[in-house]
């Protein structure tokens, strides 16, 4: 492995760990219980996406392909314009508008990196990396359009 990988391995490990520790204090902070559980659920997912990476480290794991989503509701880049701030008693909807443009921001972090990314295999991880974060938007707004727009169904 690369020093270059190696460096965006650990980064990228950074990255996860610091989206697991704002979801689950996010968890501790709200008072909702659904929110709490999908907050739980992501900071499960952020984990995850970390100890994948720490494998990729140890080179106890092989660069997979993950396919992109095919829907992309766009709703972080034209919907929701401003991530709202946590707090203790924010709408459900805020809360998820605000996990999807952490979402977003993820995603673009990857893109970023898969763009300069110098070898094939770097360039595949982080465009997978990009996915996963890509399917967790997507879930998230598919969430969101049920519930900002709930009037509409």
């Amino acid at each position: 492995m690369t020093e270059a990988m190696r460096f965006a391995l650990e980064t990228s490990v950074l990255k996860e760990q610091e989206a697991y520790d704002f979801y689950a204090a996010a968890a501790r902070k709200v008072e909702n219980r659904a929110l709490r559980e999908l907050f739980e659920e992501l900071a499960g997912d952020e984990l995850g996406h970390r100890d994948f990476l720490i494998a990729m480290l140890e080179e106890r794991s092989r660069v997979e392909t993950i396919k992109p989503q095919k829907h992309d509701y766009k709703l972080a880049e034209e919907v929701i314009d401003v991530k709202p701030e946590l707090t203790v008693d924010m709408p459900f909807a805020d809360a998820i508008a605000m996990a999807i443009k952490r979402e977003e921001e993820a995603m673009q972090t990857y893109d970023e990196l898969a763009s300069e990314a110098d070898d094939d295999e770097m360039r595949t991880l982080f465009v997978n990396l990009r996915n996963m974060e890509q399917s967790h938007k997507t879930a998230l707004e598919s969430v969101y359009m049920n519930v900002a727009y709930a009037e509409v169904w």
